[in-house]
């Protein structure tokens, strides 16, 4: 027993401990362990100072005369990027633990840290002119801000180009080695980490090409080959990477998480695989999402595709608009910080699904997400404003509005549906 009368947690079994004045999931064997017990006991006054001596000698502070060489640009990029510093190492070591705490919960509060950046950024931008947006875009990447040569996917749709001098499958041989062939199975593979559902992962596959070829009059990358989007896009690789996704859930999904620490390992091997343990989940939470539940429930888990499917889009009018290639590392780092960002947010909003408290309200993550899309979209409508002369098929706006028509009713049929049903019960 502890002192306080409560049961000792047994060993490797996870309880909530205080790091840095905020409740964390830890376990027993990372208090006990001395190989990372280190790493969890705050150190924030010490770290304040070696920062605060790391600033002296950035900004010059004791010695005036090495800065005066630095022109203005020089110094506003130098200042801008200490203060995203400053700001991220506050984050690190005082802002609110999330729901992880693989690798480290510092991990989690730095990402944290990270989207409201973005977001307080994206902030800046939307207040800008769209010329002077794109020419912002050169602060953070010398290639930016030269206007986009226009590439269509849809121009020649034969498999078989009988007069091509070189090469008689040149259109699916450009199209099968186009960059976004990988970005498509990387991408799938981690939404199925993400959300862990095959049916939902497939509304989520179907939809977005529904949006390509709703949007495909607005931005050239959408016009694209029925072959190219049915078969590459859905049947090979997304298929494939939902395959792939679902066999690494359920790889963890049916792992034992029995964590023993690094120096009660028997062998060098042992301390090598708990180490490398240390990157993966401390345990794997179930996602049920139950769309069918009713018809909250229902409205509840489609808001999240429509999110999702939002930033997917965001995606391509944003590089569209702020004249942003393919291949740019912005774009690179924007995926890579959606990721990060969405890994707690999905956690977050299972949790918030499956509470069953009459208040409740969702986590930090699933406020900036959602934050970060609107003002995302935001920008691609203010910034795309005059860009798009081709109106939109009368086709598909009969579409979408029958598609939202039946929706509705759908949701009213079924409301009143089991409104009646509890009213047979009570009689």
């Amino acid at each position: 027993m502890e002192p306080n009368g409560h049961k000792r947690p047994e060993r490797g079994k996870e309880h909530f401990g205080r790091v840095n004045g905020g409740d964390v999931l830890t376990t027993l064997e990372d208090d006990l362990d001395p190989w990372t017990a280190w790493a969890y006991k705050p150190r924030t006054i010490s770290l304040l100072l070696i920062g605060a001596c790391f600033m002296i000698w950035a900004s010059g502070a004791l010695d005036p005369e090495s800065t005066t060489s630095d022109d203005l640009v020089t110094s506003v990029k130098r200042g801008v990027w200490a203060m995203i510093a400053v700001f991220l190492a506050y984050c690190l070591l005082q802002a609110p633990s999330t729901v992880l705490i693989r690798p480290h919960p510092a991990i989690w509060r730095l990402v944290h840290g990270m989207a409201v950046i973005y977001l307080v950024t994206l902030t800046f931008l939307l207040f800008q002119k769209r010329d002077d947006a794109r020419q912002f875009m050169k602060f953070l990447h010398h290639d930016l801000g030269i206007e986009l040569p226009e590439r269509s996917y849809g121009a020649d749709c034969r498999i078989y180009v009988p007069d091509h001098p070189t090469n008689r499958f040149k259109n699916l041989y450009d199209t099968v080695f186009d960059e976004f062939v990988l970005a498509h199975i990387f991408g799938w593979w981690g939404k199925a980490i993400l959300i862990r559902n095959q049916p939902l992962l497939w509304v989520l596959s179907i939809g977005f090409e529904l949006l390509e070829f709703t949007f495909r009059h607005m931005l050239p990358n959408f016009n694209e080959c029925w072959w190219d989007s049915i078969v590459l896009d859905i049947l090979i690789c997304n298929w494939f990477g939902i395959w792939a996704g679902m066999h690494t859930v359920r790889y963890f999904d049916g792992k034992t998480y029995e964590w023993v620490g690094i120096s009660r390992q028997p062998n060098i091997m042992g301390k090598v695989k708990r180490t490398l343990g240390q990157f993966t989940p401390a345990h794997w939470d179930k996602d049920e999402w139950h769309p069918l539940q009713g018809p909250w429930r229902f409205v509840q888990v489609l808001s999240l595709c429509i999110v999702f499917l939002t930033v997917e889009l965001n995606t391509f009018f944003l590089k569209f608009c702020l004249w942003i290639p393919p291949g740019n590392p912005v774009i690179i780092y924007r995926l890579i910080l959606w990721w990060l960002i969405a890994i707690p947010t999905i956690r977050e909003y299972n949790s918030y699904l499956q509470d069953r408290k009459p208040v409740k309200k969702v986590g930090a993550f699933c406020w900036l997400s959602l934050a970060i899309c609107i003002v995302e979209l935001l920008i691609c409508i203010k910034f795309g404003h005059g860009l798009y002369p081709k109106q939109m098929p009368v086709t598909l706006v009969t579409f979408w509005a029958c598609v939202g028509v039946g929706l509705v009713a759908f949701l009213i049929v079924w409301s009143w549906n089991i409104h009646t049903t509890l009213d047979r019960k009570r009689r």
